[in-house]
């Protein structure tokens, strides 16, 4: 189970009304074929609403999947897909997710379904409110063979019956094998309890937040990026340009987990120079 500090998200407890922002990433530090053919079965197709498409993951406790969206929102409902809903003999083949756990910074819930193909409702009270959710499968249906990958075809998130994902988001979905290592959030400060987060969204934006520990007061940007090269460009209102570069814990990139993000340039300090993939 992955442990979640509390201070992990800026709004989280905060008095604000959810918004109805979509999605602006998934992803997970292992899944299938993710050396081979990383856009297979990519987390990014949680969201995409399409049932041509799946994310699968090994073995018996895989990976979770971390879900981002750009502002707070309350989900009060959840539509699952459960398998690899590509076409019935891949749905027979691969295992099935049987319930499965999502978990916001304070509270979690738990998503059982049938072994069924097609979209199943699953209500969610009290709604789970955050900007930043973990989905994790705890039981499965069999495969046709033991060991079998587990997959879901989508999740899809509502707020007060509005859908915060589907196939309109799926254009922005498409897997880029040089943005991947980069989406999501990155953490600065203390470690196991940062007060700094910077997540970079699918969709060319992202939202700095400092939340410092011991008083002061919070604080947030938004702006947008740009992807040359191995080079990460912010654009940060009314500040100019910082660069941004990735520093892997391994030559071929094999620990995620275990990279940092370097920012160069003219940096307000409290945003600090570097920032991890783990709180």
């Amino acid at each position: 189970m992955v442990r979640i500090p509390l201070v992990l998200s800026l709004l989280a407890t905060a008095a604000v009304a959810a918004s109805n922002a979509p999605p602006g990433y998934a992803q997970a530090s292992d899944y299938l074929e993710r050396e081979r053919q990383p856009e297979r079965y990519s987390p990014l197709h949680l969201l995409d609403g399409r049932d041509t498409t799946a994310w699968c993951a090994s073995g018996e406790s895989p990976a979770p999947v971390t879900i981002g969206f750009k502002d707070v929102v309350s989900i009060d409902e959840v539509r699952v897909y459960t398998g690899d809903g590509t076409d019935r003999a891949s749905y027979k083949a691969h295992a099935r997710a049987r319930k499965l756990t999502l978990t916001s910074v304070s509270s979690a819930k738990s998503l059982k379904v049938e072994d069924k193909r097609g979209l199943q409702v699953v209500p969610i009270s009290p709604a789970l409110t955050g900007n930043r959710f973990t989905l994790e499968v705890v039981e499965r249906f069999a495969g046709a063979r033991e060991g079998a990958p587990v997959c879901v075809t989508d999740l899809v998130f509502y707020s007060g019956g509005k859908a915060l994902n589907g196939t309109w988001l799926a254009p922005r979905l498409r897997y880029d094998a040089r943005l991947a290592p980069l989406l999501g959030t990155w953490f600065g400060g203390l470690e196991g309890a940062p007060d700094r987060f910077l997540s970079l969204f699918v969709d060319g934006t992202f939202r700095f937040a400092y939340e410092p520990l011991e008083g002061g007061e919070p604080s947030s940007v938004t702006g947008s990026y740009a992807l040359s090269g191995t080079r990460l460009t912010l654009e940060v209102p009314n500040k100019g340009r910082v660069t941004a570069r990735l520093q892997r814990a391994a030559p071929d990139g094999s620990s995620p987990a275990g990279a940092t993000l370097e920012l160069e340039g003219a940096v307000a300090e409290e945003w600090g120079r570097a920032f991890r993939g783990q709180p």
